[in-house]
């Protein structure tokens, strides 16, 4: 019986067009993926290159001011690359790769970026899970919507019913034969793209594998329930293609304005002001106004003099931070707030698997906004370091030569991507236990 079926399903037409479709636009996706990658690459080896050049360029005009120096020398933290980025670019392509700071105030760095595109932003990144979101569902679903209502509006259902002895058997060997097929080329790209792209088989890796196959399983079991409900061929499709356009496009879209009206994030750029305020103001007033909240803050830097009657870097960089800490509640709020967002969407993504699935990949492939806020936090301690450095160096007006510039290379931040195997999968596949179900009952009336 299934070789005829496979058989059968090879001479359609839909099974070539299906079959081109999917392993073009897979192999497209994770060439763009590959292209993302190298992007990273260069990046991450220009930011170097510049890196060093600047500190010799820099050398040469204020060697014997460190503090001078310092204003102008930028020291980056970058995200380490991991290859399995390129599966899922996420929010990857709006959050940059990597940050220079001074050692200067930080809010009026943390959030600058480069300029993007902003047709190519709203276009998004055609990766690997944008193909298997998006496109495989619309396949499954031209390949399924007619399997009982085209053999029964071509008047040939009764002479296949009277050759079988289990109609609803028959019907779901049918869709199984669809359904593999789609799973092969689903496998297939999978593999691919780790061959390709040189991604680790880790449990990050297989978390996508998993809940790839899931996903598809998911569709597959709607399109069984669509076909067990035995309605004609034009409302299975419309039906089916409406539950597409809801669960891909709509419920996110919803979801997503919903979080953004809710908790509204107060913008970066209040942050950089607020900042940039605190700092000004300070020269206006007593040089204690400064120093006594930073030396409350850093107690071992009392010791450094502060000339009442002639600048010091002491008190300039006392000024910096003070600018930070004026920001800081801004900065926390907003943290919080996305924090929140985030929370929101996973918990109403455990009942819509487009966004499960969506949200899942970006987590393990290190591209959502949790692992950017990681970075953030990463960002605040590299900083806080860089200052500790440098500080006592500066306050002891000592020369540049008294650093070893060798150790002040690009760093890298590696995002946390673990996560919960139940958390993962136990959502969709209850759903899909649900919908199979009711299918089957469905099927019990042929």
């Amino acid at each position: 019986m299934y070789s005829l079926l496979f058989k059968s399903f090879f001479r359609t037409k839909i099974f070539m067009v299906s079959l081109v479709l999917l392993v073009t636009v897979g192999l497209i996706s994770i060439l763009i993926g590959k292209q993302y990658l190298i992007k990273q690459e260069n990046t991450i080896v220009a930011a170097q290159k510049f890196q060093q050049e600047s500190i010799e360029k820099n050398r040469a005009y204020h060697n014997e001011d460190l503090g001078l120096l310092l204003y102008y020398l930028r020291f980056t933290l970058a995200k380490k690359p991991a290859n399995i980025n390129a599966l899922s670019i996420g929010q990857s392509d709006v959050n940059p790769l990597l940050q220079a700071v001074t050692i200067r105030g930080l809010e009026g760095q943390k959030y600058d970026a480069d300029f993007e595109n902003p047709s190519l932003l709203m276009s998004g990144n055609l990766d690997l899970g944008f193909v298997i979101i998006y496109l495989f569902p619309l396949v499954l679903i031209a390949m399924t919507f007619n399997l009982y209502s085209e053999e029964k509006e071509w008047g040939i259902w009764r002479i296949l019913a009277s050759q079988t002895s289990g109609k609803a058997a028959f019907l779901f060997k049918k869709l199984l034969v669809r359904v593999l097929f789609v799973f092969a080329i689903l496998v297939l790209l999978l593999f691919l793209s780790s061959v390709i792209l040189q991604i680790p088989m880790n449990a990050n890796y297989w978390g996508i594998f998993l809940q790839s196959l899931l996903y598809l399983l998911f569709w597959s079991t709607l399109c069984f329930w669509m076909v067990s409900l035995l309605k004609s061929s034009s409302f299975n499709a419309l039906a089916l293609v409406s539950i597409w356009v809801v669960l891909t496009i709509l419920l996110p879209a919803i979801v997503n304005n919903y979080v953004l009206n809710a908790y509204q994030v107060p913008e970066a750029l209040d942050a950089m002001v607020e900042q940039r305020d605190g700092y000004h103001e300070k020269w206006d007033l007593e040089k204690s106004a400064t120093m006594d909240g930073f030396l409350e803050a850093y107690p071992q830097f009392a010791k450094y003099p502060v000339p009442e009657d002639e600048f010091s870097w002491l008190w300039y960089y006392g000024m910096q931070h003070m600018g930070d800490l004026e920001a800081n509640e801004t900065s926390t709020e907003m943290t919080e707030k996305i924090m929140l967002r985030n929370t929101v969407s996973e918990t109403v993504a455990l009942f819509v698997p487009t966004m499960h699935a969506q949200l899942s990949f970006n987590h393990l492939a290190g591209t959502d906004m949790i692992s950017h806020l990681g970075f953030l936090k990463h960002l605040t301690e590299f900083h806080e370091k860089l200052r500790l450095d440098f500080y006592p160096k500066i306050f002891k007006n000592q020369p540049a030569e008294s650093v070893d510039w060798k150790n002040y290379n690009i760093k890298f931040h590696e995002a946390n991507r673990s996560f919960s195997w139940l958390k993962l999968i136990l959502p969709t596949f209850l759903i899909t236990l649900v919908i199979g179900v009711l299918g089957g009952l469905n099927l019990k009336k042929l």
